[in-house]
């Protein structure tokens, strides 16, 4: 199976008054490259359910435990067991529970204001789930299938123009300013203003649309979440899959829902985040040549 790649060419203008010049303009233009055999997990079966139940379990490996500690007495006392009690004893016709000292007020049940949990969440709980190596590589091969497929990409909500050629690859890079033409490799691009071309370089791919989704998409979690460090959630949208964390990989990271991650580190949870598969993905020449 070969695609052809993407070849960008960056027209980059700059104003001049006399107080100075102003910030540069990008305008990208994508062309038609050379063709590249793809490698054959491109033309692997689509497995959703194998997908699913290897990103979950990659999930539930990064979860952390947690609980309260043993009851140790009073002097390391679990929530809920913090009181001074007695108990009344048997034959005055009320319940056999623990009473705070010197007062009626039940305590340290499970039942009783301020009490202990029932069944709290233990510690020493183990939610690794084990997948076999084989099927993890089927995972990730399965899902980037589904990336190749333009209907899967557009189900999972992303937008790109109609004329974008499943799967997206980009080879050259070329920036044409005053009259002159600087090549260069598409990963190793300059660090100067990388973001802002980025975004161009998306722009000019037909993949502007997903860019301001992921933008205009942030809002405040719901739920207890927003107090604990996760207070905003942005929508995923473009995956960048590079061969080496260069000026490519640098100005992609610093997009609103764009990941970028290099080939040897790609993974099912990557390419489906959530389990669902046909995330909007982007591969470099050399990428896909190491996929190999």
């Amino acid at each position: 199976m070969k695609m052809k790649a993407y070849n960008l060419v960056n027209s980059v203008e700059q104003e001049e008054l006399d107080a100075g010049l102003l910030a540069e303009y990008y305008s990208v233009e994508a062309n038609d490259g050379k063709s590249i055999t793809l490698p054959s997990a491109f033309s692997s079966d689509v497995r959703e359910d194998l997908i699913r139940s290897t990103v979950l379990a990659s999930r539930a490996n990064r979860r952390q435990p947690y609980g309260h500690r043993e009851h140790d007495g009073k002097r390391a006392p679990q929530p809920g067991m913090k009181h001074s009690v007695e108990w009344w004893g048997k034959g005055r016709g009320v319940s056999r529970i623990m009473r705070k000292t010197g007062q009626r007020t039940g305590a340290q049940n499970p039942h009783t204001r301020g009490g202990r949990r029932a069944h709290g969440p233990l510690v020493a709980k183990d939610w690794s789930q084990k997948v076999n190596s084989k099927q993890r590589r089927m995972a990730r091969d399965s899902a980037i299938a589904a990336t190749a497929d333009a209907e899967s990409v557009a189900a999972r909500g992303h937008r790109f123009d109609d004329d974008v050629r499943f799967p997206v690859i980009i080879d050259g890079y070329v920036e044409s300013r005053n009259d002159s033409e600087e090549k260069y490799e598409i990963e190793s691009i300059p660090l100067q203003y990388s973001t802002r071309k980025f975004v161009a370089m998306m722009e000019g791919l037909g993949l502007g649309a997903d860019l301001e989704r992921a933008k205009s998409g942030r809002n405040i979690r719901a739920g207890k979440g927003k107090m604990r460090g996760r207070r905003y959630r942005t929508p995923k949208s473009i995956l960048l899959v590079v061969s080496n964390r260069d000026g490519l990989h640098k100005a992609a990271r610093n997009v609103p829902g764009v990941d970028a991650v290099v080939t040897k580190d790609l993974s099912a949870e990557d390419l489906a985040p959530g389990g669902d598969s046909g995330r909007l993905t982007v591969w470099t020449k050399a990428a896909i040549e190491e996929l190999e």
